[in-house]
């Protein structure tokens, strides 16, 4: 039991993080919105909150309902991607400034940013995201959350990512 109460200690910790970003998004939101920002998605945004809040709220079912033993190497690995996912996250949300949110708002005319992890892929908060949705629960065995979440997950970042490229393509001032 002792190392199901440490995993719910990560658990409440990343809902910690998750209310930072929001936090923090919600201000660029209001900067965004003030230089003339136009937000993209609102229809597939309470999915994405209901799917994330839910991630933590199932790991937390799953350790305690069916109990899984926990293993040492296993959770140890994942508790050290689960680090570098919100490492990678919080790179991108410092990378992207003001223009970070975890809406789509893009500001007519902008340019596009470029550095940092950009500068090696287009969503590299994505790449935290799908990550860490399996990292969490399977540091304490929690598979079904792990493969619930990236079913789920996948779904919903085809259409997140479809949005966000359309919105970029077409009111970035891109080279």
């Amino acid at each position: 039991m002792t190392t199901a109460i440490g995993f719910y200690l990560v658990i409440a910790l990343t809902g910690i993080e998750r209310l930072a970003e929001l936090i923090v998004g919600k201000r660029n939101l209001q900067w965004s919105l003030s230089k003339g920002g136009v937000e993209f998605g609102q229809g597939h945004w309470p999915w994405m909150v209901a799917l994330h809040t839910g991630l933590l709220a199932a790991c937390v079912v799953e350790v305690a309902w069916f109990e899984p033993r926990f293993q040492p190497l296993l959770g140890g690995a994942m508790l050290v991607v689960a680090l570098g996912c919100q490492g990678l996250r919080w790179w991108c949300i410092h990378t992207l400034g003001h223009h970070w949110n975890p809406r789509v708002v893009v500001i007519p005319g902008a340019p596009r940013i470029t550095g940092g992890p950009y500068r090696w892929f287009a969503h590299p908060n994505y790449v935290a995201v799908v990550t860490e949705g399996i990292a969490l629960p399977m540091m304490h065995g929690a598979w079904r959350t792990a493969l619930g979440f990236t079913l789920l997950n996948a779904l919903l970042l085809r259409t997140r990512i479809q949005c966000e490229n359309e919105a970029l393509r077409t009111h970035l001032d891109t080279p």
